[in-house]
C-alpha cells in the first residue's frame, strides 16, 4: 500500500491494519526456531535413523554379497512351497500352517460371497456392513472354543488394539509377558493404564509382583499372554496362570495368533492343549489370517463382553465391516478344520520331525516345544543374514529376524512348518541348515554386527 492510500485511510482503518502487521509479524516471530525436524518428514530424526540402519546395510551386508530379505516379492500361493523370481523354493516364512490358504473349497467360498455380497460391505457393521455371513463366523468361532460368543476385527493387531485400549484405564494395570506381541504393547500404551511386565512365561514372578503391587489400589488388572510365542515357538504354562488371576482377582487376556487351530489335538488351541475350563480365560484372542487362511482377527468370550465391544469398540464401530470374501474364507476354513483333523495332526508330525531332527544334528532350537514355530538361534546377525541367502541358493526360503528385533545373541532364522511340507523337504532342509551353518561358524572372517551397529 503506498502512502497516499494509507493518508486516506481511517483512524480506525490504520489502527485494523496495524494490528494485523503485528499479528503477522508475531506469528512469523513465534515460528522462527521450529527445526525442521519437526515438520519436515524427511528430516524426522526416527526416519533418519532408520536411513542410516539401510545405508549401514548396505555398507555392511550389501559389499558382502548380502541381498537385503525385507519386502521379498513372492509369487503364488506360499505353502510348503513358494516361487521367488521365478525359482521354486521350499518355503518356512510363512505361516499357511493347515495349507488352507489357496485350497480349493477355501478360494470356492470366497468366490461365491463376492458374488453375494460384493467386494465390500461398504459400510460399519453396526450400521448396514452387517451380513449374515459375519454371523456364521462368530458363532462358529465360539463354539469352536466352547465360549458364549465372538467379534471379528478387520486385523488381528487391530482387534488387540482397540480391545485392550478401549477395555483398560488409567485406574488399571496391565500386567505382559515380556516377550508380548506389538500389538499388545500398543494397545496397552493407548489404554494410559500402568504397565508392566513379567519376565517371559515366569508365573511366579508374575504372582509376586501382584503381591506387591496391592490388587485393591486398582480398578481393573490385566494379565496379558499369548498361546505360542511367534519367536521362541513355546507354550505358558495356562493352568498356573489361571491360578494366579484367580488368586488375584485379575482378567486373563491370551493371544492365540500362532496357537488356534495349531495346538491341541483338534486345533483349538492352547485351551484344548491343556484341557482347561475355557470360562476361566476372560478374553479369548485370535487372528484369521494363520490357520484360518484370511484376513482379521477376533475376541471371544462371554456374551458380555462380546455385546459390550460390538457396541463400543472403536475399532469396530468406526471401521468398515469385513469383507465377504475374507469373512468366507475364515467360516470355511474352521469348517475344513473340524472336518478334516487331520491336518492338525500331520503339522504335529512334521513339526515333530523338525524339531528332533535339528536336535540331532546340533542345532540350537531355544525353547521351542510341541509348536510348529522352530527357531534356528544362530546367535550374530551378520551370520544368520548370511544363512538366510546361502539356504535360499540351496532352495530354501526361511526368513531372519535379526537384531534389534531380538538380542544380537539371540539371532535366527524362524522355521514355520505347515502340515503340507514332506518328510523329504524337512530331511533335505535340516541337512543343508546344519552344513551351512558349519561352514559360516568355521569361519572367522565374519563380522558381528554388533559392531557394525555401534559405527
Amino acid at each position: 500500500m503506498d502512502t497516499n492510500n494509507l493518508n486516506q485511510l481511517s483512524i480506525e482503518e490504520k489502527r485494523a491494519l496495524l494490528a494485523q502487521f503485528m499479528q503477522k509479524k508475531s506469528q512469523e516471530e513465534t515460528t522462527a526456531n521450529i527445526p525442521p525436524e519437526n515438520y519436515q518428514f524427511d528430516c524426522f530424526p526416527e526416519y533418519q535413523q532408520m536411513k542410516r540402519r539401510h545405508e549401514n546395510f548396505h555398507e555392511n551386508f550389501a559389499a558382502n554379497g548380502i541381498v537385503n530379505p525385507y519386502f521379498t516379492v513372492h509369487q503364488g500361493i506360499n505353502n510348503n512351497k513358494t516361487v521367488i523370481e521365478g525359482r521354486e523354493l521350499i518355503n518356512y516364512s510363512s505361516y499357511n500352517y493347515l495349507n488352507l490358504s489357496g485350497s480349493s473349497s477355501v478360494n470356492q467360498a470366497a468366490k461365491e460371497a463376492i458374488d453375494l455380497y460384493g467386494t465390500s460391505v461398504s459400510a460399519s457393521r453396526i450400521l448396514s456392513g452387517e451380513r449374515p455371513i459375519h454371523l456364521e463366523l462368530e458363532k462358529e468361532i465360539a463354539n469352536f472354543l466352547g465360549v458364549d460368543n465372538s467379534i471379528v476385527f478387520l486385523s488381528g493387531h487391530a482387534t488387540n488394539v482397540t480391545t485392550i485400549g478401549h477395555l483398560l484405564g488409567a485406574e488399571d494395570l496391565i500386567l505382559s509377558d515380556a516377550l508380548i506381541h506389538n500389538c499388545a504393547v500398543q494397545g496397552s500404551i493407548l489404554s494410559g493404564a500402568r504397565r508392566l511386565y513379567f519376565p517371559h512365561n515366569d508365573w511366579h514372578t508374575l504372582d509376586n509382583i501382584l503381591e506387591k503391587q496391592q490388587r485393591q489400589n486398582y480398578r481393573r488388572v490385566l494379565i496379558i499372554i499369548e498361546g505360542i510365542y511367534s519367536q521362541d515357538g513355546d507354550i505358558p504354562d495356562l493352568p498356573k496362570f489361571i491360578e494366579v488371576k484367580k488368586r488375584h482377582k485379575a482378567l486373563l487376556m491370551i493371544d492365540e495368533a500362532h496357537s488356534i487351530g495349531v495346538i491341541g489335538k483338534h486345533g483349538a488351541g492352547i485351551g484344548e492343549y491343556f484341557g482347561v475350563d475355557r470360562t476361566d480365560v476372560d478374553l479369548w484372542m485370535g487372528t484369521l489370517s494363520k490357520a484360518f487362511a484370511s484376513c482379521g482377527g477376533y475376541i471371544a468370550g462371554s456374551n458380555a463382553l462380546v455385546e459390550y465391544l460390538k457396541y463400543t469398540a472403536p475399532g469396530f464401530i468406526y471401521s468398515v465391516g469385513m469383507s465377504s470374501a475374507n469373512t468366507a474364507a475364515a467360516l470355511a476354513s474352521l469348517r475344513v478344520l473340524r472336518a478334516e483333523p487331520e491336518r492338525v495332526t500331520q503339522l504335529h508330525r512334521q513339526a515333530k520331525r523338525f524339531l528332533e531332527l535339528a536336535q540331532n544334528f546340533g542345532l540350537n532350537t531355544g525353547a521351542s516345544k510341541n509348536t510348529p514355530v522352530i527357531p534356528v538361534i544362530v546367535g550374530d546377525s551378520f551370520a544368520c543374514m548370511l544363512l538366510s541367502q546361502l539356504l535360499l541358493e540351496r532352495g530354501i526360503s526361511v526368513h531372519p529376524t535379526i537384531y534389534p528385533a531380538v538380542a544380537e545373541d539371540a539371532a535366527r532364522l524362524r522355521f514355520f512348518l505347515s502340515c503340507s511340507h514332506t518328510d523329504e523337504q524337512i530331511d533335505y532342509t535340516v541337512k543343508i541348515v546344519a552344513e551351512e551353518l558349519a561352514k559360516i561358524q568355521g569361519n572367522t572372517t565374519i563380522s558381528n554386527l554388533s559392531q557394525i551397529e555401534n559405527n
